[in-house]
């Protein structure tokens, strides 16, 4: 899904309230916690993921990993929070504006 400039900013919006639903350690992306993020995809739509990693590069590439895995668009990265959405068809749809 190929969201407009206008649909993130709406989404970011959205997002600036909540508080991340899922917290990816040390450990790294595992198949336990891409489970749970799809899980949390499916039933919020839009949530946010906290990568505790040192190294930006390192997170940018946790951050990717999750995104590729998981399906979702990335919305916003600031620091070591980013922002996904994907749509669910069995659930009510989020105005997207």
């Amino acid at each position: 899904m190929d969201l407009t400039g206008k649909q993130r900013r709406v989404l970011r919006a959205r997002a600036q309230r909540l508080k991340p639903l899922v917290i990816v350690g040390e450990a790294g992306v595992g198949d336990g916690v891409l489970e749970e993020i799809r899980r949390c995809l499916a039933h919020h739509q839009l949530i946010k993921v906290r990568v505790n990693a040192a190294d930006r590069a390192q997170r940018e590439a946790l951050i990717e990993r999750i995104r590729t895995a998981t399906d979702a668009e990335l919305i916003a990265r600031v620091g070591h929070v980013a922002t996904l959405f994907r749509a669910n068809p069995k659930r009510p749809p989020i105005p997207l504006g």
